[in-house]
């Protein structure tokens, strides 16, 4: 069974890839706009619904991520100085990463969600640092403007959850699901 991800996230296809599956990448396109009103949870498991359900395959595993302080979605910065405002948001405080994952074998009509939520506690970060880190690039293209794994790592004090869902795919749920949906994960190959 080929497993289709639904994503052009390059950390999703690492992690997977990493894990020894077989992947047909496949990016999705959905609707990523905030409804008004609407809860982090519930915006990344919309979202991530949609994107599994846009494309075919066999099996399709899709996901999305965002990052929350006091309930405001943040989602990718639309430039440097929206990376700039978003960081300072996050300075000194732990907020949330949510990631939404959705594993759906349509020929069986199953459909599987998990929405996994992991504190981030962000050192304090003065402008001198803020100025620096967005003009690295990295923020730019990543929820809440940052990247765990990457240069922001060294201003992360704490994670409380999932490391690999901060990163953009909490591992030990996907696993569940795909194992769910009948998936035989690498080391259960012979």
């Amino acid at each position: 069974m080929i497993l289709t991800l639904a994503s052009s996230s390059p950390r999703r296809r690492e992690l997977l890839g990493g894990l020894g599956f077989t992947l047909e990448v496949r990016p999705a396109h959905a609707d990523e706009s905030v409804h008004h009103g609407e809860a982090p949870s519930d915006y990344v498991r919309r979202v991530a619904l949609a994107k599994a359900r846009a494309v075919d395959g066999e099996l399709v595993l899709a996901a999305d991520t965002t990052v929350a302080v006091d309930g405001q979605i943040l989602g990718k910065p639309a430039g440097p100085a929206d990376a700039a405002r978003m960081l300072r948001l996050l300075s000194g405080r732990t907020h949330e990463v949510i990631t939404a994952v959705c594993v759906r074998r349509p020929a069986l009509r199953l459909e599987f969600c998990e929405v996994v939520a992991t504190a981030v506690e962000v050192a304090p970060l003065d402008e001198r640092v803020i100025a620096w880190y967005v003009a690295s690039g990295e923020p730019l293209d990543k929820a809440g403007a940052y990247a765990v794994q990457g240069l922001f790592g060294a201003f992360v004090r704490g994670v409380r959850g999932s490391v690999s869902g901060v990163i953009g795919l909490p591992l030990d749920e996907t696993l569940a699901l795909l194992r769910r949906a009948g998936h035989p994960l690498p080391w259960d190959r012979t």
